[in-house]
């Protein structure tokens, strides 16, 4: 069972006042007109190229790995954007958390909304897949405030983060599960909620199995989609937060729900949910997490690919 973090007077504090100020930092720049914080986020972004060596050389890789078709040139590009992407990270997570509905709905538009509508006509609870986006702090906002859901998250371990965090993303959403928490999860999509859930990291060799991943044929992946599809027999639909070129605001793309979901086998599961992971990225390369090892777990005896 989840319990989620409160306000009290411990998060007062003084060993918490450096996240405080960060926190009020943040606060004061996204009021900022979106503009100037797409400038500043994307600067932010190409700077930190400069001293985040290591997740430089991580993201690199893992282009590599992914398209080992794509020239040397073209993967510095890649990296480059995405690192700008991971400066607006920043900025949109303050933006999902601190700006009021009216101007978050002002820089979306959505697509797509038919496919949930459907789901809940049919009395389905929805398995949303939302990947790791750069942009996801954001995207779960502007889809909470259409469609409210549930979020599946890892607490944090500053207690602080942990609080702010939880009360960012419930602004418009219902509530959060521990990740780890799957008869939560279970109960909630029988009872036909949307489940916000990321099938698309690598979180360590129990309950994973390995299933191709772009040209990776043997990626760590999580088993959860299996229980969870067979469990509770939700709707499994995707979905895109991706910002748009130039500054002009972001789209979020609902995907159609995914109907050939495989449940004769853990493996075969997952397979299936690693090509809907493909499609996805596909949709904003540039926007994708890709300075996370996503290939740190390897079958027994295989040396590491980073």
């Amino acid at each position: 069972m989840t319990h989620l973090p409160t306000f009290n007077r411990s998060l007062l504090h003084p060993r918490y006042w450096p996240t405080w100020l960060g926190i009020g930092l943040l606060y004061v720049l996204v009021l900022l007109p979106y503009p100037v914080i797409y400038r500043l986020g994307t600067g932010l972004g190409r700077f930190s190229m400069r001293f985040l060596k290591r997740r430089v050389h991580i993201a690199q890789r893992n282009l590599e790995l992914c398209f080992p078709e794509m020239s040397a040139a073209e993967r510095d590009e890649r990296v480059r954007q995405n690192f700008e992407s991971v400066g607006m990270g920043l900025f949109e997570t303050g933006m999902a958390w601190f700006w009021p509905e009216w101007r978050v709905r002002h820089w979306f538009t959505v697509t797509g909304e038919e496919h949930i509508a459907q789901a809940k006509a049919n009395k389905q609870g929805v398995l949303l897949v939302g990947l790791h986006f750069l942009t996801l702090e954001l995207g779960a906002r502007i889809f909470g405030i259409y469609n409210p859901g549930v979020g599946v998250y890892r607490p944090h371990d500053n207690k602080l983060m942990d609080w702010i965090q939880t009360w960012g993303r419930t602004r418009s959403n219902k509530t959060m599960l521990d990740r780890k928490d799957l008869k939560g999860m279970i109960r909630s999509l029988k009872q036909g909620d949307i489940i916000w859930y990321a099938p698309d990291h690598d979180y360590g060799p129990r309950a994973s199995v390995f299933a191709p991943l772009f040209a990776v044929p043997d990626a760590a992946t999580t088993t959860g989609t299996y229980l969870l599809a067979r469990m509770a027999k939700p709707a499994i639909i995707p979905f895109v937060p991706r910002r748009l070129p130039g500054g002009k605001g972001y789209e979020l793309v609902i995907l159609p729900e995914v109907e050939d979901m495989p449940l004769e086998s853990e493996l075969a599961a997952a397979t299936r949910m690693n090509q809907v992971v493909e499609e996805a990225i596909m949709l904003a390369p540039d926007q994708y997490m890709w300075l996370h090892r996503r290939f740190k777990t390897r079958p027994a005896g295989q040396p590491s690919l980073y």
